[in-house]
């Protein structure tokens, strides 16, 4: 049985789109206690200038693109108030990777500028466009090779079902047959 909304899609999306803004200007505790510093330290893949508006923008689109918390760039612990973490330090060799994608993103971009649009609009490359609320931007067959390298069939089907509850509707996966066949086609080969 499925479930069918008895509201129009368009109402809906009005309702979750208000919902949605009215969350977002809520500040949370953490960031009540917690100001963008004025000027970053130890910028790198940034302009010297950056001002904080468009910094906490960046880091949020990071967060939200790759469904983790600021604890997987940043030194501090998870739950920890934020002005306990040293934002400054590189220890995280996740940061490290972070500012490499950035820039490999502003590279994509800027040879896509290059192109003539195949639409009306020009085409841009996101964060989100890879990962999808992942940290990892793998295609299916990635994640279950990895499983069953790690713990064998029980471990690839363990994995797919934990894959599918989580993104079944986010679209970060293919899980139509042809993704599970040429899988099993791998599997054969080795």
């Amino acid at each position: 049985m499925s479930y069918r909304p008895t509201m129009s899609p368009k109402l809906l999306a009005i309702i979750f789109g208000s919902l949605a803004a009215a969350l977002s200007s809520l500040p949370s505790q953490a960031e009540e206690s917690w100001k963008w510093p004025e000027k970053m330290k130890n910028p790198q893949a940034f302009p010297k200038h950056f001002p904080p508006e468009k910094l906490q923008a960046v880091m949020k689109g990071f967060t939200k693109a790759l469904g983790v918390r600021c604890s997987y760039c940043h030194v501090g612990q998870e739950g920890q108030p934020l002005q306990t973490y040293d934002f400054v330090s590189d220890q995280n060799p996740n940061k490290d990777r972070a500012r490499e994608m950035y820039r490999m993103l502003g590279d994509i971009n800027g040879h896509l500028k290059k192109i003539t649009p195949s639409g009306d609009r020009r085409v841009n490359m996101w964060c989100n466009t890879c990962h999808r609320g992942r940290p990892r931007p793998m295609t299916l067959g990635e994640e279950l090779g990895e499983a069953y390298r790690k713990g064998g069939v029980t471990a690839a089907i363990g994995r797919y079902r934990d894959l599918r509850e989580k993104f079944a509707l986010a679209g970060a996966y293919d899980f139509r047959e042809p993704s599970l066949e040429a899988f099993a086609g791998e599997l054969q080969d080795q």
